[in-house]
């Protein structure tokens, strides 16, 4: 299986589990990786054969500012799930990155790999 891929996504959101966190936007950057088959997308240069990742990238911001949650973890989950329902996609693996969250670290955050490697 192939792969189409968006990496460092940068958007802005209300996240967190602290009150302050709820009034602002703060950046995360999203790396994701999507099985597909780009075989069919190729052989007739069809843009409606791949993954849009033009509106993919757009759905993800969009996504995450209407549904607000508290954890990076919740959002990693809810928007796998979103991604892989309303595009077909047979597998994933999404990180969800929240920058300078820990005053150490350079970025926080999780990844997940969910659905079926072909």
């Amino acid at each position: 299986m192939d792969k189409v891929f968006i990496r460092g996504l940068s958007i802005q959101t209300t996240i967190g589990f602290y009150a302050w966190e709820k009034e602002i936007k703060q950046t995360l950057v999203i790396d994701l990786a999507m099985g597909w088959h780009t075989a069919p997308a190729a052989e007739n240069d069809e843009l409606a054969k791949t993954l849009d990742y033009a509106k993919i990238s757009e759905d993800i911001e969009r996504f995450a500012n209407e549904n607000p949650v508290d954890l990076i973890e919740t959002l990693a989950e809810r928007l796998a799930n979103y991604l892989m329902q309303n595009y077909h996609i047979p597998w994933l693996k999404l990180a969800v990155n929240k920058p300078n969250a820990v005053h150490n670290a350079q970025t926080v955050g999780v990844e997940i790999e969910r659905g079926q490697r072909a």
